[in-house]
C-alpha cells in the first residue's frame, strides 16, 4: 500500500475544504491509504475565538509521523506570501528526520488558500516548496492536463504549482468547483506518482 499524508493547516475552513478534495483525490488510486490530519495550532484560544476562526477536530500530526509516508500534500493559508507560521514551525521541528535523509525521494505537493488574487497565492505555493526541497522531497505540482486552470468563468486559485482558491478580503468565499476538482486531481497525481516511486529501485546513498 502506498501511504499518503494530507497535512493541513486551517483558520478559517477554506484549507480544510481543500484538504478533503486532496485525500478523496489520492484515495481514487488503487493501492493507496491517506491519512488526513492538521498541524497543532499555536494560537490561544481566546485570540481563536475573537478572530472567528473555525472548530476543527482532525486529529493532530506530530513531525516525527512524516517518516512513515510515501508521499505528501501540504496545505496552508498565505500568510504574506507565505506559508502559515504554524505549518512552519512543524516544519521546523522536523530537523532530525532531515538529518536521517528520512524524506529524501518522496513525492510531495503543497495546496494554499488566499485572500485574493493577487495576494500571494502563487508567492506562498512556491515558498512552502522550499523546505520541502530542503528535506529532499520531489515536488508535483498541478500540472496543465487539469484544464480548470485555464477557465475564464470567475474567480479560481491554484496554479501549475499547485492547487489553491480565493477566499475574498473577508474571507466570505468558498472553493469553486473548479478549485475543488482541481485539488482531487492533485491528490490523485501525488498519490499516482509516489506509487510509482514506492516500486522504483533505491535511490542512491549518501555519498
Amino acid at each position: 500500500m502506498t501511504r499518503i499524508l494530507v497535512l493541513y493547516y486551517s483558520s478559517y475552513g477554506h484549507v480544510r475544504a481543500l484538504a478533503k478534495a486532496e485525500a478523496q483525490g489520492a484515495l481514487s488510486v488503487p493501492g493507496t491509504t491517506v491519512d488526513l490530519r492538521r498541524v497543532p495550532e499555536t494560537v490561544p484560544e481566546e485570540i481563536r475565538r475573537s478572530a472567528g476562526y473555525v472548530d476543527d477536530e482532525t486529529p493532530e500530526a506530530a513531525p516525527g509521523d512524516l517518516a512513515r509516508y510515501n508521499g505528501f500534500l501540504f496545505g496552508t493559508p498565505t500568510r504574506f506570501g507565505m506559508m502559515a507560521s504554524q505549518m512552519k514551525q512543524f516544519l521546523d521541528q522536523a530537523g532530525g528526520l532531515w538529518a536521517q535523509n528520512a524524506l529524501v525521494g518522496k513525492v510531495a505537493g503543497v495546496f494554499a488558500s488566499t485572500g485574493s488574487q493577487h495576494g500571494g497565492h502563487e508567492a506562498t505555493l512556491l515558498s512552502t516548496q522550499i523546505p520541502l526541497q530542503h528535506f529532499g522531497m520531489l515536488i508535483a505540482g498541478l500540472p496543465y492536463s487539469f484544464s480548470g486552470q485555464t477557465s475564464r468563468d470567475g474567480i479560481i486559485g491554484g496554479a501549475p504549482y499547485g492547487a489553491g482558491t480565493i477566499a475574498g478580503a473577508d474571507g466570505t468565499l468558498s472553493p469553486t468547483a473548479t478549485d475543488l476538482a482541481g485539488a482531487q486531481f492533485q491528490g490523485a497525481h501525488v498519490a499516482d506518482l509516489a506509487a510509482r516511486l514506492a516500486k522504483a529501485p533505491s535511490l542512491r546513498e549518501v555519498a
